[in-house]
């Protein structure tokens, strides 16, 4: 890998230390009489904002109070993240393409399982309602969008990712890129060498004649 490449991995990589001090997603509810609306801010270890507002409302219409310690991810996620800045950072030190190349797929992985269990988590707890709720609506269910906004009674709901998803995802788009640029320019640097060797070759037989 080349200097420019090592540097952009290492940014990357404190690009990827930020999820342990900023939050990754945000949910917001908004609805008349809550003009200000409700938040929770998904982190890496947990979750803050209005959950206990928000557990009071979910209870009306039978929904499952939210409770960070009922999520083992809080617990696994923080070691993942280590996983793929150590991965990273010696990538970047030695300059090794082969660990930047399992870094970017640990990466994807990683990111489709993440929105997988995101996704998961929504629907059990917008479809697994309580029968003996307050509030019933038939074929209403409240599962808040994965990304984006919908209407759910008179809440309004958004789902988006929070300052240190963004700078996740600009992390990955960094590694990709990095990638790609490294690949480009070891093959244009191995079409060289055999166009090289090519010419040294018919050099060698044009001598010979």
């Amino acid at each position: 890998m080349k200097t420019g490449s090592r540097i952009a991995i290492a940014a990357a990589m404190v690009l990827l230390l930020t999820a342990y001090f900023l939050p990754l997603w945000e949910i917001t509810l908004s609805a008349p009489q809550y003009p200000e609306g409700l938040s929770m801010d998904i982190w890496l270890n947990g979750i803050t904002g209005n959950v206990l507002q928000i557990n009071g409302l979910n209870h009306y219409i039978g929904m499952q109070h939210i409770d960070p310690q009922n999520f083992a991810e809080f617990k696994i996620a923080p070691y993942v993240f280590g996983l793929l800045i150590l991965i990273g950072s010696v990538a970047s030190v030695k300059g090794s393409r082969k660990l930047l190349i399992g870094l970017l797929a640990l990466m994807i992985v990683f990111a489709a399982a993440g929105f997988i269990d995101f996704y998961l988590w929504e629907y059990n707890y917008g479809h697994n309602l309580d029968p003996h709720a307050a509030i019933k609506v038939e074929g209403m269910y409240y599962q808040p969008p994965l990304v984006g906004y919908k209407q759910l009674l008179n809440f309004l709901a958004g789902s988006f990712p929070a300052t240190g998803g963004m700078l996740i995802g600009l992390a990955g788009i960094i590694t990709a890129a990095t990638l790609y640029i490294e690949i480009r320019n070891g093959k244009r640097n191995e079409k060289q060498r055999n166009d090289r060797a090519a010419g040294a070759l018919d050099h060698r037989l044009q001598s010979k004649a």
